[in-house]
């Protein structure tokens, strides 16, 4: 998908891909070196999702917009995208054309978000905190209380803690089915 996206933009005249990296930290790496106008990401990549790098950026102000290219037709990962900076968000079934034009228009401070989401971004609020977020994914994930509390740097009770009110929050009966609630309702 990659090469191919890259192929696909820069058979455009006034678009010019400068660098490509196949996964979060390559990606983050490369915006810092190359300090592009627009970088192109999607969600889920190894080592820091899409919405981690729009993030990071933002917080560095480094003024490079971001539009998010993704399966992931979900209000909770748009709404999230939109915090964490993001000038797009588009899903991949688009035509070449289509992703052509929303990098134009990122490019020039417009917001650019595909249409059936736009309606769908005013669902259901996302209840859970960035650390109770960050906790269920990890949880989600496999990962014992214990060790999770040693990734995140906090004790033991405070993960179960967190997790409790998540589960709580989502009214599912474990940490796995809060995980799968919040990973479909786009909040993970």
């Amino acid at each position: 998908m990659l090469g191919a996206l890259a192929a696909l933009l820069e058979i455009e005249g006034d678009i010019s891909v400068i660098a490509q990296a196949r996964n979060g930290k390559e990606a983050l790496n490369a915006v810092l070196a190359h300090k592009p106008d627009v970088f192109i990401t999607d969600i889920e990549m190894p080592h820091m999702s899409g919405l981690d790098v729009a993030a990071e950026l933002k917080r560095r102000k480094t003024g490079t917009r971001v539009v998010i290219v993704t399966t992931f037709a979900r209000s909770g990962y748009l709404r999230r995208a939109l915090e964490s900076g993001a000038s797009g968000y588009l899903l991949k079934d688009m035509r070449a054309e289509e992703l052509a034009e929303a990098v134009r228009r990122v490019h020039q401070g417009l917001r650019v978000i595909h249409p059936e989401l736009a309606t769908e971004a005013w669902g259901e609020m996302d209840p859970l905190t960035d650390r109770e977020r960050q906790v269920l994914r990890l949880a989600g994930e496999g990962m014992a209380s214990c060790d999770i509390a040693g990734e995140l740097g906090l004790s033991d009770g405070t993960v179960r803690n967190y997790l409790s009110e998540a589960i709580s929050k989502l009214g599912a009966g474990n940490r796995v089915e809060a995980a799968r609630i919040a990973r479909t309702k786009g909040w993970l």
